[in-house]
């Protein structure tokens, strides 16, 4: 199998971030994993779809256009990787599709996706103290030649930031708000008879 049919198996496009692949995965997952889809094929597309997403993650930053390196990188993935991410499939599809949700394999998928929402956060955060504390700080020890900084940038500055932590509030609080619900429905799992 070649590298654009793993990437169409996984239905991402080629240019797609570690995160992007990540989430359409544990999508995709859900959407074929036999015990939540009972098709007939269910079991071999969520097998191929597994075996994509290991190939596509384990190669990610490595993987050369156009290239003899690249042929050298499939021959080897299809020697040492590819029957051991089939296995792994296998035991997933077998298994319920909540012991699959929490394995470590499917939470792997889910860490990144946490810390990004949370770096995007901080980062935000830190944009707007920055440009307050940086503007204030101009203003208190003018440069020389230069009486007061520019109001202009300050203001864009401003906006941005506060863009910005608008954004990260928001996907700040999806992110809680699923994991709220996980939780909700995993408890209301255990407490009904």
């Amino acid at each position: 199998m070649g590298l654009s049919e793993y990437y169409e198996i996984l239905g991402c496009p080629v240019d797609s971030s570690v995160a992007e692949i990540k989430r359409t995965y544990r999508r995709k997952a859900r959407q074929y994993h036999p015990d939540v889809n009972h098709e007939p094929g269910a079991i071999d597309k969520f097998i191929k779809l597994t075996e994509a997403y290991d190939f596509i993650i384990a190669n990610h930053d490595k993987i050369p256009w156009g290239d003899q390196e690249f042929e050298r990188i499939m021959d080897e993935w299809r020697k040492f990787r590819q029957e051991r991410s089939r296995e792994r499939a296998r035991y997933y599809a077998r298994s319920s599709y909540t012991r699959f949700k929490n394995s470590k394999y499917y939470k792997s998928t889910k860490i990144l996706n946490a810390s990004s929402v949370i770096f995007g956060f901080c980062i935000s955060l830190l944009v707007l103290v920055y440009t307050i504390a940086g503007y204030i700080f101009r203003v208190r020890h003018p440069l020389d030649g230069i009486k007061n900084p520019s109001v202009l940038t300050f203001i864009i500055l401003l906006i941005f930031s506060i863009v910005l932590i608008i954004v990260s509030s928001i996907y700040l609080k999806a992110y809680i708000e699923i994991n709220r619900k996980q939780k909700r429905k995993q408890a209301d799992g255990r407490n009904s008879p």
